[in-house]
């Protein structure tokens, strides 16, 4: 089979999902780095590989893909047999499907933007929007209620080993933890046992080893 290229940034919460999910499988990649900056995302070459211009982009062979979680799902069943199962026993399997869309659907949008408010503004300058960080706190509290109710009778959110739900979260909480917003995660157990697992996962580690080379 050939092997895979990411073009990318580590910079990249979506590209993280994808390192992640390497590196869990245990499988060797290529990372094309993609400089955002200079625009090489909007470039001809990079759109003939994701025509929405976002990273990252997936390369093997002559196959291409785009959408980390479509990537990240492609990875998962294509490599079942190896590193980290990263799915559920099948009668839990279900649970699977309903945390990946609340993770796509109810905690991402809301993460994201409280992350480009509080982190990456401040990175290029711009002026942090209160009003919309305090509405977005709001959300994000009854986000983290609803998971504390999950993670009191589960270990993981799909099931009781570790999956594409959970690792789909670790990007944007990892930026979370470094912020004010912290402390809506410490003060409630069994979220915080749930973030302390997953962030001190072998493959997270190497993925934030690998922003540090850039």
């Amino acid at each position: 089979m050939a092997g895979i290229k990411i073009h990318g940034s580590t910079l990249s919460t979506a590209a993280q999902r994808v390192f992640t999910c390497l590196y869990e499988k245990d499988i060797d990649f290529e990372l094309v780095p993609v400089d955002m900056r200079a625009g090489e995302h909007k470039s001809e070459a990079f759109l003939s590989k994701n025509p929405f211009g976002q990273v990252p982009a997936f390369e093997q062979g002559d196959l291409y893909l785009f959408e980390s979680r479509a990537i990240t799902q492609y990875i998962a069943e294509q490599y079942a047999d190896k590193g980290t199962a990263l799915t559920c026993p099948s009668k839990t399997e279900p649970m699977l499907l309903v945390w990946k869309e609340v993770e796509a659907h109810q905690f991402d949008p809301v993460a994201s933007k409280l992350n480009w408010e509080i982190v990456i503004k401040p990175i290029f300058g711009m002026t942090t929007d209160p009003g919309a960080v305090e509405e977005l706190e709001t959300k994000l509290v009854k986000v983290l209620d609803v998971y504390e109710a999950r993670l009191s009778k589960s270990k993981f959110l799909a099931c009781d080993c570790f999956t594409l739900a959970d690792m789909h979260h670790l990007p944007n909480i990892n930026l979370l933890m470094g912020t004010q917003l912290k402390k809506h995660i410490d003060s409630r157990p069994h979220v915080s046992a749930w973030v302390a697992n997953i962030t001190a996962r072998p493959a997270w580690v190497k993925v934030l080893a690998l922003q540090n080379k850039q």
